[in-house]
């Protein structure tokens, strides 16, 4: 078998590499087209601008290591490996294919969480090599982080980190047809911020033409008020002693920058609460222009109706927030007072408590991390059934306890969804030996729902219905998510 290939794309030809597929079944090799360039550098002039699409090149680019990322250092954010790769040519996408000759095939674009500050698309458990095996064409982009792709700046685009998604898919569009896949028959698909950047995709007019299906994984909704984006710009150049304008903060060098922004978006008790109720402070805005209105309005208004929806999330997903020193410090805090400061109002606490008492009897840390849960994570998934009434739309929950933490956490359905648990830094994450035939149940309800439009289970009716809850064993529950109805 040769060991490069090479794909003509529409701004040039690019050389990739033959690898194995894992798992004995479907294909039995998979290509790999590493650092595709989308956009050309977003650096000197076009560093605060929309991106501009990549000038054609002459001659063959090799596509065969991961190429520059927008993440710089360890921000250690999560604990899926997500390396930085220095240099200044940050926007590509990485392409895995079982085929290029192939035509067809349906396609999974990949759009990497870490709060829409950190995060990397060459992660290793992002590798498509899995989805190359069951016949699925894999994408997985990057996109401008923190301040450079969501800062508020008076005369620059608004959202570049948003343009940057509609580029690459834009990209996917043009380009997908030489690697066999079919630009017909895209689903987007993320988790935590990447979640929300699909939501956010899912509800914009024009970016509909780009996908075909959705699946959200634990989606953070970004949903920046104007005025919020606005502020939190403005103050960021006052304290680098700088006007907020593109003449301004171009002066300030990239490091300057992200240790402002750092600063700026320390959590902290007094802005837990505001955090939990607004979300964080870079993000999509509602700028008026690219986003006109927040996501879930949208989805009111039938944006994204004709699109089938997979969205769900970890039962405990923020709960590691209050382990260690911390849930040694929550023994001495009363337990009115701790959920007035994680604002859970007086109104439901009964309710919710009742609802949650296996929780509750574990202690006011595993508590304390279910109300962060819910309120950030979980709520928002029988919500966002219900505004979309009609439409199609398949809810799951991830509980498998991890084998190290002992509670499903953030992040740990990505392995599950990959189906790459051989893969680097598991154990941290999982525990020893995390179970094959649930990743064969997740990953393959995913395969069925990017081939097909459904991922196999009875879909939601808008508003309680049958939820597929991935634990061993997985099963179907109606209303699965009755524990945070008080909140909706």
């Amino acid at each position: 078998m040769t060991e490069y290939v090479e794909v003509q794309t529409a701004a040039g030809r690019v050389r990739g590499r033959w690898r194995p597929t894992t798992g004995g079944r479907g294909a039995a090799r998979s290509a790999a087209f590493l650092g595709i360039p989308f956009a050309e550098p977003p650096i000197g002039e076009l560093r605060f601008q929309a991106p501009v699409p990549k000038a054609p090149w002459a001659g063959v680019l090799d596509a065969l290591e991961f190429a520059a990322t927008a993440q710089r250092g360890d921000p250690g954010v999560t604990l899926i490996p997500e390396p930085s790769v220095e240099g200044d040519s940050t926007l590509n996408v990485n392409v895995f294919t079982p085929d290029h000759e192939a035509a067809g095939l349906p396609v999974l674009v990949w759009i990497h969480g870490g709060g829409y500050f950190a995060g990397s698309p060459a992660s290793p458990w992002y590798d498509g090599r899995n989805f190359n095996r069951d016949g699925v064409v894999t994408v997985s982009i990057s996109y401008r982080l923190g301040f450079d792709g969501f800062g508020w700046i008076e005369d620059a685009p608004s959202n570049r980190g948003v343009r940057d998604w509609l580029l690459a898919l834009e990209w996917v569009q043009q380009n997908i047809g030489a690697f066999g896949g079919d630009p017909g028959r895209v689903t987007i698909a993320g988790q935590s911020a990447g979640g929300g950047a699909v939501l956010t995709l899912l509800g914009m007019e024009t970016a509909q033409h780009l996908f075909h299906g959705v699946y959200a994984i634990s989606g953070a909704l970004g949903d920046v008020s104007a005025p919020r984006a606005e502020a939190f710009g403005r103050a960021l150049a006052a304290a680098a002693g700088v006007a907020p304008t593109v003449a301004g903060l171009s002066t300030l060098a990239e490091d300057r920058v992200l240790a402002l922004q750092k600063k700026a978006t320390q959590l902290g008790p007094s802005s837990m609460t505001t955090m939990i109720d607004e979300g964080l402070p870079l993000g999509p805005a509602i700028d008026g222009d690219l986003l006109p209105r927040p996501t879930r309005e949208s989805l009111r208004a039938g944006v994204g109706a004709d699109k089938p929806l997979v969205i769900g999330a970890a039962d405990d997903e923020f709960t590691m927030a209050f382990s260690g020193s911390a849930a040694k410090a929550l023994r001495w805090v009363p337990q009115a007072a701790l959920l007035n400061r994680l604002g859970l109002r007086k109104s439901i606490r009964a309710e919710y408590l009742a609802a949650n008492a296996d929780v509750a009897r574990l202690g006011k840390a595993r508590l304390a991390g279910r109300v962060l849960t819910d309120r950030m994570f979980r709520s928002a998934v029988p919500r966002i059934a219900a505004d979309r009434g009609d439409a199609p739309t398949w809810l799951y929950r991830f509980s498998w306890p991890s084998g190290h933490f002992g509670f499903a956490e953030h992040c740990l359905d990505v392995p599950f969804f990959f189906d790459c648990l051989d893969g680097p830094s598991m154990e941290p994450l999982a525990g020893p030996n995390p179970p094959q035939e649930l990743a064969d149940d997740v990953h393959g309800a995913a395969v069925a729902f990017i081939a097909t439009g459904d991922p196999g289970w009875t879909s939601h009716d808008g508003d309680a219905g049958v939820v597929r809850v991935y634990d061993r064993p997985t099963r179907e529950v109606s209303d699965a998510y009755a524990s945070v109805r008080a909140l909706l």
